[in-house]
């Protein structure tokens, strides 16, 4: 053990020597240092940025709704085929996205590769257009899919790498109010643009024409996902950062053993947004008709959703990250929806307060969901559990949007805000039930800000000492010098210890032992 101790003396020494050698120069500047507050501000500024023109052009079709209609001679049922299809590729590429992320590209290059298909997508809508041919923009539309919820696994994934902890609230929040400031500004601009336009073409020719400049948004996106990447290199460097610590290698068999709370999580998710979204993309006829609003009126009432939520969701994030109870923060945000749809169908009560109603709801919703996740999810396996969340949510987003065009031909929009509000209530009741199961298993998911803290460090705690336990075991007895040049995890240290013993084992260990024999033997 003396010489055990002696080695890892020096190693420690050595890499300390390493990194304060890496931190001189630019690197221990403050703006170029990745443990600087300026640092991590512009790594989250381009995480932002690089959902924005995802999420503008996604709703291009809602902020010119009518004239897609006119200038393609298109039924609604035919033009919720561009959400829908949108929507059937993340089903199932949504989960291998996030597993590709965590097991084979890396965020960086998966994140790249998701941004460029992005582009790719909303360029051949754009081409459909011109070409008047509806089956390509469709394509185009299933392209864009593929590219954009997998793009957004990738900024929850970056997230969560970055900023877990007190601030993770804050900063879903965030990503998500620029990611409705992308939407607000297509209900702002696509109108305008779209007249402006016309003075020189008409018909389908105008609407190609449009979406062509819509997409240089998408541009700007695919650049700061560059550059992120770059950042994240950097920061992994320069901190020796080991994004999986445990060692553990991720399978997509894993979703299997996700808990139960995980999959309440994502029905929540997908029944909530399944209230949200073909809203809006429907809305501006539906304002309209009822409202007798002008065109520009009607996307402007339809915007507020995400005007609300642009500005509300980092302070929602904010008290998340204060107080705590997600679990609670998700009840309410629920009731206030179902009163603004409640207000939008059964009376005619100016639509701007139901629809600032929505968008408070959707925010304080975003703020306390998808943190929970990261909450009963190991860190390792955090890209494919959003990929997962992805695809649930897609699945329904493509089946509800499809059966929303039917019932608007058939039943008009009445019957679909009846549809929306029972949507809503299989969430209210599913939340319950999270709280319910959450209590008796430990209480994680509606804890406190304090109480969570607390637990954090007992966990944490709890783990040295059995580490401590293992190694006084004798369960180092046989590691040898060459095994001191490779990074051991708990992990690592609680199997060999158990197989010594004769415990069975994890059945992926042995691959894991051959796969770290085989980069010493490297």
């Amino acid at each position: 053990m003396d010489d055990i101790s002696r080695v890892d003396s020096v190693n420690a020494t050595t890499s300390e020597d390493d990194s304060e050698q890496e931190q001189q120069g630019c690197g221990g500047s403050s703006c170029c240092n990745p443990k600087s507050c300026i640092y991590r501000f512009c790594g989250l500024v381009l995480m932002c940025l690089l959902g924005f023109g995802s999420y503008f052009c996604y709703d291009n079709p809602a902020a010119l709704q009518d004239n897609f209609m006119k200038d393609l001679n298109l039924s609604t049922s035919q033009f919720v085929y561009l959400y829908s299809w949108y929507s059937w590729p993340s089903v199932v590429l949504c989960i291998v996205g996030g597993f590709l992320m965590d097991r084979v590209f890396g965020i960086r290059l998966g994140t790249c590769i998701f941004a460029l298909l992005v582009v790719v997508g909303v360029t051949i809508v754009a081409l459909g257009a011109i070409l008047n041919k509806f089956w390509l923009m469709v394509a185009g539309r299933f392209i864009f899919g593929i590219g954009g919820e997998s793009l957004a696994v990738a900024q929850n994934t970056y997230a969560v790498l970055w900023f877990k902890g007190k601030e993770l609230n804050m900063v879903f929040g965030l990503q998500m109010s620029f990611a409705r400031v992308g939407s607000t500004v297509n209900f702002s601009v696509m109108e305008p643009l779209y007249k402006w336009v016309s003075t020189y073409y008409d018909g389908f020719t105008c609407t190609g024409v449009v979406l062509f400049i819509a997409s240089a948004t998408t541009v700007l996106s695919l650049l700061s996902t560059i550059i992120l990447a770059w950042m994240d290199r950097r920061a992994e460097r320069l901190l020796k950062r080991r994004d999986n610590q445990s060692g553990e290698v991720v399978r997509i068999t894993d979703i299997k053993d996700f808990p139960a709370s995980f999959w309440m999580i994502a029905l929540v998710c997908v029944a909530y947004y399944v209230a949200i979204f073909p809203f809006i993309a429907l809305g501006k006829v539906f304002f309209i008709r009822k409202f007798g609003l002008s065109p520009a009126e009607a996307n402007t009432v339809n915007s507020i959703v995400y005007t609300i939520s642009a500005v509300s969701s980092p302070l929602f994030g904010i008290l998340v990250d204060k107080f705590g109870r997600n679990i609670v923060c998700c009840f309410v945000s629920i009731l206030v929806t179902i009163g603004s749809h409640a207000l939008l169908a059964f009376s005619f009560v100016n639509p701007f307060v139901g629809t600032s109603l929505m968008g408070l709801g959707y925010s304080m919703l975003a703020s306390g969901l998808w943190p929970m996740t990261a909450m009963v999810i190991p860190e390792h396996q955090l890209g494919t559990a959003y990929g997962v969340m992805q695809s649930v949510q897609n699945l329904g987003l493509a089946l509800i949007t499809l059966l929303c065009g039917i019932i608007v031909d058939n039943g008009g929009y009445l019957m679909l805000e009846i549809f929306f509000l029972a949507c809503l209530c299989v969430a209210l009741v599913t939340t319950v039930v999270i709280y319910l199961y959450d209590s008796s298993h430990g209480g994680i998911l509606n804890m406190s800000a304090a109480e969570r803290e607390v637990y954090e460090k007992n966990r944490i705690s709890a783990e040295d000492l059995e580490r401590e336990k293992l190694v006084a075991a004798g369960s180092m007895s046989d590691i040898t010098p060459q095994d001191l040049l490779q990074p051991h995890s708990d992990f690592h240290i609680r199997n060999r210890y158990l197989s010594r013993i004769g415990a069975n084992l994890p059945s992926h260990y042995n691959e894991n032992q051959k796969g770290l024999a085989y980069r010493a033997l490297r």
